[in-house]
């Protein structure tokens, strides 16, 4: 109940009272990654969202697969409910049949209970499963699409072009448009996606709506100290500290910028990268670090957790993101500007919509290790002779993620259209 005291025109008190009802929802989050280990961008939309909605009153789910991480198949994490079911990945058909058969046999045993309001996908495989039970037909549907799956699997798999890798590319697009199709409404992370979709899926306009990205505000801050940290982290002051963090895997760009570093200690910059993440590029990159004479100047940290994350984002001079293809938006771009520590980007999907809006200077001319370097070099000029400047775009960095990129402010969208607003 909420009661309202205001004076009319003849200047008289008038008492009002609204009675409110708060409306809350049984929410299944339906994916294909966890929230156990936010290893990425899309396990950190899943856990922001589901803590967001948990938060509001909901009660959240989580509907997706056991990973080899995983001891259990049932798992409570910050209140959300985490179910999970087994897969056979021995092959693809097994891998697919699997997914379908114990991904409904799972939400049979716990879901039917549950009387869902809506369903939301993040993933198409989960979200098959779901969408072929007829249980599930009458009940409102969302999905997520941070990229388009058959791209990422392709990118993957560049030289690839046998019977086998040809009929997955299919399935797997056929099976996004499914789920795309069976969802009320489809929501992306960038304009970039959604246009995407728009031409390669041929989803209708305004079935389509745009949330951005976001990051943790209470986590993700400006370090007091910069210096500081960097001794927490055994690392030694130098002149030019660069950071990146991707999936060790080719479409992030990762040689190239070992390529930009090599350029830049040739022209004189010392230059030291550090890279965090893991994937099956490791050992590939070691042998060009090694192969560059770059063993002094980047260091591969493995698997950051959030925590550790954002120390170095603190502790870098600048953020590199030099993806070549498919970044449907980014999370760490935004993360490392809430940091206080600038960017400089490839200029590539969703990433040109966030640096246009506040200094497209920052992106690079193209994908190249020379564009890399050539701009890495302008700026640390900068950074190097006029120090006000670059406190500057530290300021500024923070100020257009506090502003455009709140988890808080974006899921309230989300939270109105899994209701039907």
């Amino acid at each position: 109940m909420i009661i309202l005291r205001y004076k009319n025109c003849q200047g008289h008190y008038l008492l009002v009272i609204l009675f409110v009802t708060m409306t809350t929802m049984n929410v299944l989050l339906a994916a294909d990654v966890s929230i156990k280990n936010l290893l990425g961008g899309g396990e950190r939309v899943l856990y922001e969202e589901a803590r967001f909605l948990a938060q509001q009153g909901h009660k959240v789910c989580i509907l997706t697969r056991k990973l080899e991480s995983h001891g259990t198949f049932d798992e409570v994490i910050d209140g959300i409910h985490e179910f999970r079911y087994e897969i056979n990945a021995q092959n693809p058909a097994s891998f697919l049949f699997s997914t379908i058969k114990n991904a409904q046999k799972r939400y049979q045993q716990f879901c039917l209970e549950q009387n869902f309001d809506v369903i939301h996908f993040h993933q198409p495989f989960t979200a098959l499963a779901v969408n072929l039970l007829v249980e599930t037909k009458n009940i409102k549907k969302v999905y997520t699409c941070h990229s388009l799956s058959f791209e990422e699997y392709r990118s993957r798999n560049p030289q690839n072009h046998s019977l086998r890798f040809t009929l997955n590319l299919f399935f797997r697009k056929s099976i996004e448009k499914f789920n795309l199709d069976k969802s009320d409404k489809i929501t992306t992370l960038s304009q970039f996606t959604k246009n995407k979709l728009l031409h390669i899926h041929r989803i209708k306009e305004n079935k389509i709506v745009v949330i951005p990205g976001g990051f943790n505000r209470h986590l993700f801050q400006p370090a007091a100290d910069k210096n500081a940290v960097r001794q927490q982290l055994n690392i030694d002051h130098q002149p030019l500290i660069l950071f990146t963090v991707r999936n060790l895997v080719g479409r992030m760009g990762l040689e190239n910028l070992l390529q930009a570093v090599a350029i830049l200690r040739q022209k004189g910059v010392p230059a030291s990268l550090f890279i965090g993440g893991q994937g099956p590029l490791k050992e590939k990159l070691q042998a060009l670090i090694k192969e560059l004479r770059l063993e002094g100047s980047v260091t591969l940290c493995g698997f950051l957790a959030q925590e550790t994350l954002l120390k170095y984002y603190q502790m870098a001079d600048f953020f590199i993101l030099p993806t070549i293809e498919l970044e449907g938006f980014g999370l760490v771009t935004i993360e490392a500007m809430a940091c206080a520590t600038p960017v400089l980007a490839t200029p590539i999907g969703g990433t040109i919509e966030i640096l246009n809006g506040l200094d497209p200077s920052f992106l690079f001319k193209d994908t190249t290790p020379q564009a890399m370097a050539d701009l890495i070099f302008e700026k640390f000029a900068i950074y190097k002779n006029n120090p006000d400047a670059y406190q500057q775009w530290c300021i500024n960095a923070r100020k257009y993620a506090e502003k455009n990129y709140s988890w808080e402010k974006n899921f309230i969208n989300m939270e109105s259209i899994l209701k039907g607003n």
